[in-house]
């Protein structure tokens, strides 16, 4: 259970290695459903950043300096910022004004900022698809 200071917190602040042995779904899941948009850490288990994603929560890896700094903001002061800007990839420690850039797919970041899953996506497109079809000539 989360310390009741951090009760409507929605990023989690995570050590390294963050989902390492929690690769399957069910932890991407419970994550999401306790109420965290965002996990930050300074490394993830590759499997356990996928199903993040697929899941709409946005694992953001930074530099483990960085990770010290946010966890030191946030033990000196329980209602410490931390601000996440998906658009232009940056984290920021309001407590400090330190910012990083963070990497992210560039389909899962539209599909993150457009509240996408893979199948919205395609529905998405539906029409960039059917005009494509209709330009297409079949002999058979």
């Amino acid at each position: 259970m989360n310390q009741d200071q951090y009760k409507n917190a929605k990023i989690l602040v995570a050590g390294n290695n963050f989902g390492c042995g929690s690769s399957r779904e069910h932890a991407a899941w419970a994550i999401v459903d306790y109420g965290f948009d965002v996990v930050v850490s300074s490394f993830f288990a590759d499997i356990f950043k996928n199903n993040s994603l697929n899941n709409k929560l946005l694992p953001v890896q930074v530099s483990p300096s960085f990770l010290q700094s946010i966890f030191a903001s946030v033990n000196a002061d329980h209602n410490a910022l931390i601000s996440i800007d998906l658009p232009l990839q940056t984290i920021t420690n309001c407590s400090t004004g330190e910012s990083e850039k963070f990497d992210i797919n560039p389909y899962k970041k539209e599909c993150l900022l457009n509240g996408y899953d893979d199948i919205d996506y395609l529905l998405n497109l539906k029409e960039e698809i059917v005009a494509y079809e209709d330009s297409r000539e079949f002999n058979f």
